[in-house]
């Protein structure tokens, strides 16, 4: 069987991923950048550079985003974590720019795909993909196909009264359990003047923290670190239970960056899902990490290109 080559991006709410991935799975050379305020200029220069420097012959090109995707016409409809990519359409742009055939799908939906490929998902038929970063992703799988739906778990409602979402919603899951929603509590609780070993990061400049860092400072035993960490756990978890509850999975599957807080973080999530899931729903249903964790969305992203290259009937 001969070998194809893809070009793969995962735009993502703080860096852009990209790759020359291979039709067996192999990473051939990857780039990481900031997403920044120009992410179509950072996209095009990146493309170029791999394809200048790699010496096989790429055969198409496949861009996971996050964000809402119109998939008749490519364009991204909305992207509350990236607002500045609403109106355009990447794929189209490198099509045109490189002469590759190029493909766009949701990021969350595209890392399905890569799970599906490469991952935990080679073992189901039915599961539910949820990315954990930034903001929430999810992409669902049933019989072994990617539903075509939007899947916007991140911005399901979890409380009337919670604060307003980037999306214009009212108390999405993304406000509570994403890691931007780790950092702004934990910046909250510590300009109120809690306690905290993150009070000193950055020589003091802790506006700079990340979702790492208080994942660290919670290893360590920081109080406010475990409560914030566990506090976003219960309310994924709560999300989680409505997955289950609505579709029955084998397996729910996080990958992204928080689930390098998983010990913490996880193990708050499923204890909630298991406290507010129709218990026989959830018996049945697994929650695992990826093993793929950051790079589903990549793979994804290639799939996009090798499904067109060899169609078959299902992602399996």
């Amino acid at each position: 069987m001969s070998t194809h080559h893809a070009l793969a991006f995962d735009i993502g709410g703080s860096n852009i991923r990209g790759a020359v991935v291979d039709s067996s799975g192999v990473l051939v050379s990857r780039l990481n950048e900031p997403t920044g305020a120009g992410p179509a200029d950072t996209l095009m220069k990146m493309a170029s550079r791999l394809i200048s420097e790699t010496d096989r012959g790429v055969e198409g090109i496949g861009v996971a985003v996050a964000g809402i995707i119109d998939p008749s016409a490519g364009t991204i409809l909305r992207s509350p974590n990236i607002p500045t990519l609403a109106g355009m359409a990447p794929a189209a742009l490198l099509q045109e720019r490189f002469g590759l055939r190029a493909e766009i799908a949701n990021d969350a939906n595209a890392a399905a795909l890569g799970e599906k490929w490469l991952g935990s998902g080679r073992n189901f038929s039915n599961f539910v993909l949820l990315t954990l970063g930034t903001g929430i992703g999810c992409g669902v799988v049933m019989h072994d196909m990617l539903l075509p739906v939007a899947a916007e778990a991140g911005h399901m409602s979890i409380a009337n009264d919670g604060p307003t979402c980037g999306c214009g919603n009212i108390g999405c899951l993304e406000q509570f359990a994403s890691a931007s929603a780790i950092i702004g509590r934990a910046m909250a609780e510590i300009e109120k003047g809690a306690p905290s070993l993150l009070r000193e990061l950055h020589q003091g400049n802790f506006y700079k923290m990340t979702a790492e860092n208080v994942y660290a400072a919670a290893l360590e035993g920081d109080s406010l670190a475990r409560t914030v960490l566990r506090d976003a756990g219960r309310a994924l978890g709560v999300g989680m239970a409505n997955l289950v509850n609505i579709f029955s999975p084998e397996a729910i599957i996080v990958t992204g960056g928080l689930t390098g807080a998983w010990k913490i973080y996880g193990e708050a999530a499923s204890a909630e899902a298991a406290r507010r899931s129709l218990p026989e729903l959830f018996a049945k249903t697994q929650i695992i990490v990826s093993p793929v964790f950051d790079d589903a969305g990549l793979y994804g992203a290639a799939q996009l290109v090798f499904q067109t290259c060899a169609p078959k009937e299902s992602i399996s």
